[in-house]
């Protein structure tokens, strides 16, 4: 096992086109990193510049205390998992498993135990002797880790390798992959679109925009303290509900109410007093007003038609509409409508679609007038320039690119810079 350290890494193509733009990220001997953003971020190129599958531009990268920029692949001693399993039809799911170690010319009686110790930890001892074609995508996709495995690599490389198989399989998979993991303990660094699978399976989550980090940390302080709009756009599921708000005083007027602020935040929002801020809500920090009982001094009601209802059995979505007569200016939320691949600015203009998630036990109806409560607590404050999240303590989540491990580690983001690069891919 090894730490990988990433410093200035850079990606720029012949015509300037720049996929990776000075990549500071250090990960942690044994850590499980996910690289996670929409298409064309970078993520994949930064995977295959570790591999060195891509030249490095700019920067230095190292495996444990050795630059490996001029190595070659084979000499890296890292493993690959790729979207396609790129199993040997012709071979048995033993040989295909064997067959790096057989081209290192070990003894057969060493690579038949590390054949079995991997099945064993796979669960794929009864398929030993079948061919790829007989098994299922999940057990496949199990093969081509194995031979991964096999190797005892210092570090596991994963590019979407749950991208081709069916949804239930994929949940399955995502569990395999985690207890496998940690129990091999191997650093690994796993590139996914899919922003569930990034907040399920790694340590800690890079997020990638426009081939720059955006922020680091563990899922949770992405969740609960993203650094700016598009972190918080696209981290969770359905994601964030954005609309018009300003401060005055002690209270922020959205279009849904005014909600009187902690003190805490206010003292952070001192300086927009008065200025036309974005405000982001997540679904669960709604609430049906009847149900929320002394938390009810936490937040504020306010009135709500419902549109539409969705019952999951163990959650409630509850869809309505609200209208301002502010319009929002923002080409960050502009921006983040199109990288998350979403047709239209939410709540850009008049009106504005908003999804709350309530108890199951509520008891709203579809076109009844219901009295919903907000959190002001979990209210998010954005500039709608620059896409900062003014809530968050600026020292915190936007501190450096460097993890303390898989047990503790501090979130990070680089400074934000005004002109981004074109999308890499």
């Amino acid at each position: 096992m090894a730490q990988i350290t990433m410093e200035g890494l850079t990606k720029r193509y012949p015509d300037g086109y720049e996929a990776v733009r000075d990549m500071d990220l250090a990960i942690e001997d044994g850590e499980f990193v996910i690289l996670v953003g929409p298409s064309g971020c970078g993520k994949s190129t930064a995977l295959r510049m570790i591999a060195g599958l891509e030249d490095i531009t700019e920067g230095e990268l190292r495996i444990g205390d050795e630059v490996v920029n001029d190595r070659a692949p084979k000499d890296r001693d890292i493993a690959m998992v790729f979207q396609n399993y790129a199993l040997y039809p012709h071979m048995s799911v033993r040989e295909n498993m064997g067959f790096a170690l057989k081209l290192r010319k070990l003894d057969q009686d060493e690579i038949n135990r590390k054949v079995e110790e991997a099945a064993r930890i796979l669960d794929l001892e009864q398929h030993l002797d079948r061919k790829p074609s007989q098994l299922s995508g999940g057990q496949r996709q199990r093969v081509a880790m194995g031979r991964a495995i096999v190797r005892d690599p210092a570090a596991f490389l994963m590019d979407e390798p749950l991208s081709n198989l069916d949804a239930k399989l994929r949940v399955q998979m995502r569990t395999e992959v985690s207890r496998i993991q940690q129990r091999l303990g191997t650093t690994t660094v796993y590139v996914t679109h899919d922003q569930t699978e990034a907040m399920t399976l790694g340590d800690r989550v890079a997020v990638m925009r426009s081939g720059m980090l955006q922020q680091v940390g563990s899922p949770m302080e992405l969740y609960n303290d993203p650094v700016n709009l598009f972190v918080a756009g696209f981290i969770g599921s359905p994601a964030m509900n954005f609309m018009p708000a300003t401060v005055h005083g002690d209270s922020v007027t959205l279009p849904i109410a005014d909600v009187r602020l902690p003190q805490g935040m206010r003292e952070k929002l001192g300086r927009a007093e008065g200025k036309q801020l974005l405000a982001g809500i997540r679904p669960e920090d709604f609430e049906d007003a009847a149900l929320t009982g002394d938390a009810r001094d936490r937040g504020s009601t306010f009135p709500a038609k419902i549109e539409v209802l969705e019952s999951l059995g163990s959650e409630l979505y509850a869809h309505f509409t609200v209208t301002t007569d502010q319009q929002i200016e923002s080409q960050e939320l502009r921006e983040l409508a199109e990288d998350v691949g979403g047709g239209e600015v939410p709540m850009a203009g008049e009106e504005g679609h908003i999804v709350a998630r309530l108890d199951p036990q509520s008891g709203v109806r579809v076109g009844q007038e219901s009295e919903l409560w907000v959190d002001a607590a979990r209210i998010h404050l954005f500039d709608p320039g620059d896409g900062r999240n003014l809530t968050i303590d600026a020292t915190g989540p936007a501190a450096t690119g460097r993890g303390q491990g898989p047990e503790g580690r501090d979130p990070a983001v680089p400074p934000r810079e005004d002109e981004r690069p074109a999308e890499g891919a």
